[in-house]
């Protein structure tokens, strides 16, 4: 199956957290990093994830969003640093292209969101993710 989300990446999940309708499910990605996903108990359930299930991390590239050093005081519990590889800019919008351990995230941010970051090729930046925007996909 074919997606149009940009954001896959393959890891191994470490931890399972169950709660009476949700859970918490901690991945290892390739370059180390961990990630969390909130998913229905019953989507892990019908997935099979347990600790040392083999998925693919899925986030869409408008759920990613940047800052250019780390970020306190914050409830978005994934942030993983990583530099930027290139941005494509639009009238509106853009794809920002980041480098991170093992892989490489996009995200879309707006065109004033670039300028006013100072986002070019090389920058620094902080990808941040809140754990309910990030699916998993078993093989």
């Amino acid at each position: 199956m074919a997606l149009s989300i940009r954001n896959q990446l393959a890891g191994t999940v470490t931890a399972v957290t169950p709660g009476a309708a949700m859970a918490t499910v901690t991945v290892r990605l390739a370059g180390g990093q961990e990630i969390t996903a909130a998913v229905t108990r019953e989507a892990v359930e019908d997935l099979g994830v347990v600790p040392d299930t083999p998925v693919r991390v899925l986030v869409k590239s408008t759920e990613v969003s940047l800052a250019t050093g780390p970020v306190a005081g914050l409830s978005i519990r994934n942030r993983i640093p990583g530099t930027v590889a290139g941005v494509t800019a639009g009238d509106a919008m853009a794809t920002v292209k980041v480098a991170v351990d093992g892989g490489e995230l996009t995200a879309a941010v707006t065109h004033d969101a670039v300028g006013d970051l100072g986002l070019t090729a090389g920058s620094p930046v902080v990808a941040l993710i809140k754990s309910t925007e990030v699916a998993l996909a078993t093989a």
